[in-house]
């Protein structure tokens, strides 16, 4: 403003010759109007002073302004600053839509979190508005009416707070007998039924302990980040994620009703639970099926290994190995996939019964392998899709399995990405990088 006032002086004839004194700028008031009439004169003065004045305060502030630090704290600035961990940023790069300044996940970006890499291409995040989440309401389907389907039939309308996030992660990973314990810690009250305020309990206690995690991390970021201040650290904070929500979510909705007032019992709870489950098995399942009822024993091995951090040339060495032992396999259905993804959310059971059973460390055969999987579940798997997992794992393929070797692999499976890999700086992950690089560069790749 000061620099266009300055111009426009510059440019008057008037104010060129007498804009220096309050003496020049009532002697233009005095040419400007009748000098014989006092009430102008005194106006003018009064008019052209105000404006010396004004320009002389817009010009010290607009000095101030310009000496003052504007670097702002980028999105990318925040997330290395404040150390957000793995769920934090991935929730960040999925959430499509924001309310009052809130992110927000729809069920169609969480069934994306967990099954692809990277979020559908868009330009910005969408705002919504009071009449969108009326309209969200209006559409969330009662507990009663959830199915398999229920979050690929929302869609994109509705949305999914952050600690609700990370409970619907916790969700996919926990075994039949976990449902129980799940619902328990909700229960506070002990009556078998869950309301809408003990739902919240847990919601609060992820907070808090973001919080107390944040506000020690906050220090670092303001030294690390210069120009910054803290109330700048704060509000990208406040914009990134939530601390707390100030709207019915869809799992609100859906668990409680419109008015809040139901409860929510243990069978329920378990069927949400199992829907939820099945439906982003399904949605894994039909990736590689194309409609029809079963995949191949290799696309089985490569939904397996998606989420593993194994090198280029190990990947291909376990899909080659498969190839090799079972050259025209009689497919897999969707009955055994489930099962099987089953069984990995008891995983940790498993790795015990084997400690257990061989106290040697030694490999163990499919016998062995379907015994201490009937012990952990309480189930049986096909024989056909233990005989696969055998020509994936088996090196030598003698047929015995090296429990240890399937188990790391299979955490990683069972964690989808979110185990946090090992990153190397420096010289270290320079090194690592070059030979990375150079191993792909000589690869010739056998697969097509």
């Amino acid at each position: 403003m000061a620099a266009h006032l300055r111009r426009f002086c510059q440019n008057s004839t008037l104010f060129s010759r007498y804009s220096h004194s309050t003496r020049g700028l009532r002697t233009i008031a005095y040419k400007t109007y009748n000098p014989k009439s006092p009430r102008f004169y005194l106006y003018g003065t009064a008019v052209a002073t105000s404006l010396y004045f004004g320009w002389k305060w817009v010009e010290k502030n607009a000095m101030v302004e310009a000496a003052r630090p504007t670097r702002r704290v980028t999105d990318e600035q925040t997330l290395r600053g404040l150390k957000l961990n793995h769920r934090e940023r991935r929730f960040i790069k999925f959430s499509s839509v924001e309310y009052q300044g809130q992110l927000y996940m729809t069920p169609q970006d969480f069934i994306e979190s967990v099954t692809d890499s990277e979020p559908r291409p868009r330009l910005k995040r969408r705002v919504l508005t009071e009449r969108d989440l009326e309209r969200f309401m209006q559409e969330t389907p009662l507990l009663s009416k959830g199915s398999p389907d229920m979050f690929r039939t929302i869609f994109d309308k509705g949305i999914i707070s952050y600690t609700e996030y990370l409970f619907l992660l916790s969700i996919l990973t926990k075994p039949q007998t976990g449902f129980r314990i799940a619902f328990n810690m909700f229960d506070t009250d002990g009556n078998e039924r869950v309301d809408k305020e003990e739902f919240l309990v847990l919601e609060k206690i992820f907070s808090t302990a973001r919080r107390d995690r944040l506000n020690r991390a906050l220090e670092g970021a303001v030294k690390q980040t210069e120009g910054a201040e803290d109330g700048e650290v704060e509000e990208v904070l406040e914009d990134e994620l939530q601390k707390s929500h100030v709207v019915d979510t869809t799992l609100l909705l859906h668990f409680f009703g419109k008015k809040g007032k139901q409860d929510l019992k243990f069978e329920e709870f378990k069927m949400f639970m199992e829907n939820l489950q099945t439906e982003v098995l399904e949605i894994e399942f039909n990736e590689f099926s194309k409609g029809l009822p079963a995949i191949t024993e290799l696309d089985f091995a490569k939904i397996l290994l998606r989420y593993t951090y194994l090198q280029s040339d190990q990947y291909e060495m376990y899909l080659e190995r498969l190839l090799d032992r079972i050259p025209e396999g009689r497919g897999i259905t969707f009955t055994e996939f489930k099962s099987f993804c089953q069984f990995l959310n008891t995983l940790d059971d498993f790795a015990i019964a084997m400690r257990m059973y061989t106290l040697a460390d030694q490999p163990i055969s499919q016998e062995e392998f379907h015994r201490a999987v009937k012990i952990c579940t309480g189930t049986e798997l096909s024989p056909h899709i233990v005989d696969t997992v055998f020509k994936i794992f088996d090196d030598d393929g003698d047929g015995q399995l090296s429990y240890k070797e399937f188990i790391a692999i299979m955490r990683d499976r069972l964690h989808r990405g979110f185990k946090q890999q090992q990153i190397r700086e420096g010289w270290e992950g320079f090194k690592a990088c070059v030979k990375e690089e150079m191993r792909q560069d000589v690869q010739q790749p056998s697969l097509t």
